[in-house]
């Protein structure tokens, strides 16, 4: 006969350290589903409803975006009451009429054609004229150029660009534009010599040039149809 005292005791040791294991999972798995379940009872707010804490805050909505006014709708500064209606006649044909980048245009072409004038530039002058104000333009040169004179102008500084008037008529816009502009000119004859002006002392110059285009037509540059002194 064999002696069982020990493997019994193995047995009991065994069943004990089992018990523990089932235990522990089973504290375990309550944890976990107690967890869960005070979770799934907790009611989960839309996006629609507020905290409490935030009662005071306005759900932010999204806005439609932002379109920038033409001139026909937002207030032109600096400009008569008449002119400012001529201007949104005109914008409100062609939308993508803006005042500044017109003025701005405009301070530029005032500069290129002047300088093209003075050293005979008839191509540039060309596409930056009408036909009546470019034969003007061409005769003077032509008739400088026969007395064998050259002009030695610079263009010093434009003080001030201010729009003067405005129309539209039929699809046809016409802006006239002041211009107050410092300038330095001289005169030379076929030898050189100056013969009138000069260079150190420049001479305040105000002209009233008025630029057109046909709203209608998909080309957007306007062109110098007038010169007037202001």
């Amino acid at each position: 006969m064999r002696w069982a005292g020990p493997q019994r005791d193995k047995h009991v040791i065994e069943i004990v350290i089992l018990a523990m294991i089932a235990a522990f999972l089973g504290l375990r798995l309550y944890s976990v589903l107690g967890r869960r379940a005070e979770h799934e009872e907790e009611p989960v707010p839309t996006r629609f409803e507020r905290s409490e804490g935030a009662a005071s805050r306005p759900i932010a909505q999204p806005q439609p975006e932002a379109r920038r006014p033409n001139e026909a709708q937002r207030e032109i500064p600096g400009v008569s009451a008449a002119v400012e209606g001529s201007l949104r006649q005109i914008a409100a044909v062609d939308r993508q009429f803006d005042v500044g980048q017109f003025t701005a245009g405009a301070r530029g072409a005032y500069r290129m054609i002047l300088e093209a004038f003075w050293r005979g530039d008839r191509e540039e002058l060309r596409s930056l004229c009408d036909d009546d104000v470019y034969a003007s333009f061409a005769a003077a040169i032509d008739a400088r150029e026969a007395n064998g004179e050259t002009l030695e102008n610079r263009l010093v500084r434009i003080e001030d660009v201010r729009i003067e008037g405005a129309t539209l008529h039929g699809s046809t816009a016409r802006i006239a534009v002041l211009f107050v502009a410092d300038v330095a000119a001289v005169t030379r004859d076929r030898d050189g010599n100056v013969i009138a002006g000069s260079l150190v002392d420049a001479i305040e110059a105000r002209d009233i040039w008025t630029f057109s285009r046909d709203v209608s037509s998909a080309d957007p540059d306007w062109v110098l149809d007038e010169t007037d002194e202001g």
